[in-house]
């Protein structure tokens, strides 16, 4: 890795930045197409009706299990803990299926690359948290060539709670040896803001992606950027205003192989 000269060095409101944590559906990778062809390949095999792909693109964001739930109120069905399991189990086995071998229809978002190779070049440690499985989070990443500037991945399944809970990303901070004062997190949603206030750690928001079907610039956080790729210069600029700053690691849970 490269690392950048004094000058050059990531900080947020003169506090320097040690790490990243970036969200992974609607921030790096638009992967609503995909999702909502193995929901409705799910919701099909249980004699459930399709659900439209725009109505599914609103209803990312929180996890398989969330996901599900958010399906089933749409088609005003019902289905008791037994079969929401049920359910959750064929879609995530549909969906590992489908990254492993296909995920034909997601694509990175406009500036990505060029944004993780800037702050990997100026010496930042890298983490995607997301409320996807961490081995499917892991799997889209390879596909989509990412995985070689990440150096951590927490999924849902590597914690009691997903965003937006601040214990994915304690978890994060913890697995790259950073304190969450010194880290950044980018998403696109009200769970990554949430998140990351809980949290302590200043956010960073993208105005493309989902967030649940609101208004992404209507996202309470500190900044936002037009694409990854101006992400290295608002940090080589000192970054916005401040949020509250954690400096210890209140969570022992360790990250999964």
């Amino acid at each position: 890795m490269i690392r950048s000269r004094a000058a050059d060095a990531p900080r947020w409101n003169g506090v320097p930045l040690e790490a990243v944590l970036l969200d992974l559906d609607g921030t790096l990778v638009d992967s609503a197409a995909d999702v909502a062809s193995v929901l409705n390949l799910t919701l099909a095999e249980f004699d459930f009706a399709s659900i439209d792909p725009a109505d599914v693109r609103q209803m990312i964001g929180g996890g398989a299990q969330v996901l599900m739930e958010r399906a089933l109120r749409h088609l005003r069905r019902e289905a008791g803990p037994v079969l929401l399991q049920s359910l959750i189990v064929r879609f995530l086995s549909h969906y590992d299926t489908l990254v492993r071998y296909d995920a034909s229809k997601t694509c990175r978002y406009e500036g990505v690359s060029e944004g993780l190779s800037g702050l990997q070049s100026m010496g930042l440690k890298l983490a995607v948290v997301t409320n996807k499985h961490q081995r499917i989070a892991t799997q889209l990443l390879q596909r989509m060539h990412l995985a070689g500037w990440i150096d951590v991945v927490i999924g849902r399944d590597n914690c009691e709670r997903g965003k937006p809970d601040p214990q994915p990303l304690l978890l994060a901070c913890q697995a790259l040896y950073v304190e969450p004062g010194r880290t950044l997190m980018v998403g696109d949603s009200q769970n990554d803001v949430s998140a990351a206030r809980a949290a302590g750690i200043p956010v960073v928001c993208v105005p493309y992606g989902y967030n649940e079907g609101g208004e992404p610039r209507a996202l309470p956080c500190d900044a936002y950027v037009e694409t990854l790729a101006d992400l290295p210069g608002l940090l080589r600029r000192g970054g916005g205003r401040p949020a509250r700053v954690a400096s210890v690691f209140p969570h022992s849970t360790q990250p999964t192989a």
